[in-house]
């Protein structure tokens, strides 16, 4: 098996016990994920099969889409329900107006604060382990790309939002961020991951109903994981060359003609994904490989 799986995980369980249901379905063959889902979160996990999961760098890359709940007035040390709350009565409540102007002023690059409770490593160990004994209050900032934000309903102390984002954005620090900005508190309380690039929450299958058959029949091109990048159709001479480890000319004008030295996915006629190339000496050389026979 060669392709991408999109998985609904379900609320109450982590990522890699997902994957640990996958698995059980299309052993022997390999299956990584793209993109750790929180056990409170539930929606699109991607999990590569076979050697597609050496495409887990770039599935990383695409876009992510969020529907997340929030509730003002409350704060915990992970920004979430999943830790101890304290209930903050007296501060504010924010105008709509208010949180519109905010969600505007969050678009673009921003520097964020991860949660101390997240699966960053600090010299070697997940942040969440060393919060949980006391070792860890924070964590440095970091940019992140925050593409959209709308305000999809507003009751306070209630707030859901739908996000846009790049790869590496905590939903959990937006909603504090917001809060705080505007002098008070609020810890996430849903989430759900609808989108990642074109892999949408409408067309996952549900672990429950992965059998060995439905993960063939829902295994989706590996293609479609690369349609962020630069590609290269390439004819069947090319593809031999790259397979067997060889350079191919880099096509500077011309169809199908490429100038940006970045990697490059090579398709072949049919459009089927058939490696990773990169500039080298003044050609294109393989640094990932898929062979015809893992279709």
């Amino acid at each position: 098996m060669f392709g991408i799986l999109n998985v609904h995980k379900p609320q109450g369980i982590t990522s890699r016990a997902a994957v640990n249901r996958v698995y059980r379905a299309v052993r022997p063959n390999k299956a990584g994920h793209a993109g750790t889902l929180d056990p409170l979160a539930r929606g699109v996990l991607l999990v590569p099969i076979g050697s597609a999961s050496r495409l887990v760098p770039y599935l990383h890359l695409l876009p992510k889409r969020y529907v997340a709940k929030f509730a003002f007035g409350k704060s915990s040390p992970s920004d979430d329900s999943e830790t101890e709350v304290t209930e903050h009565p007296h501060l504010p409540a924010p105008t709509r107006l208010q949180l519109e102007q905010a969600c505007d002023a969050m678009r673009g690059q921003v520097m964020q604060r991860p949660p101390a409770y997240s699966a960053i490593k600090v010299d070697g160990k997940r942040s969440y382990k060393m919060a949980r004994h006391g070792d860890l209050q924070s964590l440095p900032e970091r940019p992140v790309q925050i593409h959209q934000i709308t305000m999809l309903r507003y009751e306070f102390p209630e707030l859901e939002l739908e996000i846009d984002c790049g790869s590496g954005t905590y939903v959990r620090s937006i909603g504090r961020d917001l809060a705080q900005g505007l002098g008070t508190e609020a810890i996430m309380t849903s989430l759900v991951r609808t989108a990642i690039g074109p892999f949408t929450v409408e067309d996952s299958i549900s672990i429950d109903r992965l059998t060995p058959e439905a993960a063939r029949a829902a295994l989706q091109p590996a293609a479609r994981g690369i349609m962020h990048m630069p590609q290269l159709v390439l004819d069947d001479a090319e593809v031999t060359e790259i397979i067997n480890g060889r350079m191919i000319p880099f096509r500077w004008s011309g169809p199908g003609c490429i100038n940006d030295p970045q990697e490059i996915a090579a398709l072949d006629q049919a459009g089927r994904l058939r490696g990773i190339l990169y500039s080298r000496d003044g050609g294109l050389g393989p640094k990932r490989v898929f062979p015809e026979s893992m279709d």
